[in-house]
């Protein structure tokens, strides 16, 4: 678990403009994994929190698909704070970061896309274990 907030990216989704309505679209090789869950926040009242943990080997790219909030992100070392407010803009997030969601704006809907299936053995959620595995 070596990935640092350096190692962050936001992503442009690729998009179809159209007087519609526009078009975006996840394929191919736009973000760096398989998919292999997807699952959705929403209706997260504007005071909490999502997240509060990091992942041994899952990669999560996030998409505000409405509204905005707050993405928190720590490496053991470092932090930083990420505002999504664009469905054509995704946050990709690889195994190693604690990462904390706040300040979801009203209706707002975060999209998540993961590596992996569902695998508690797979979460760090407690921070102080966190970064003892972080400085090992």
């Amino acid at each position: 678990m070596t990935n640092s907030i350096t190692d962050l990216k936001i992503i442009d989704i690729p998009k179809v403009q159209d007087p519609r309505g526009n078009l975006a679209f996840i394929e191919k090789d736009i973000i760096p994994f398989d998919i292999k869950r997807v699952y959705y926040l929403y209706d997260v009242p504007s005071n909490a929190y999502r997240g509060g943990h990091a992942h041994k080997n899952l990669y999560q790219f996030l998409i505000a698909l409405s509204g905005s909030f707050d993405v928190v992100l720590d490496d053991g070392n470092q932090k930083t704070k990420i505002t999504l407010n664009k469905p054509n803009k995704g946050l990709l997030i690889l195994n190693g970061i604690w990462r904390e969601l706040e300040n979801f704006s009203s209706g707002s809907v975060c999209l998540v896309l993961a590596s992996e299936e569902y695998d508690e053995s797979d979460y760090i959620r407690n921070y102080k274990e966190f970064v003892l595995v972080k400085r090992g």
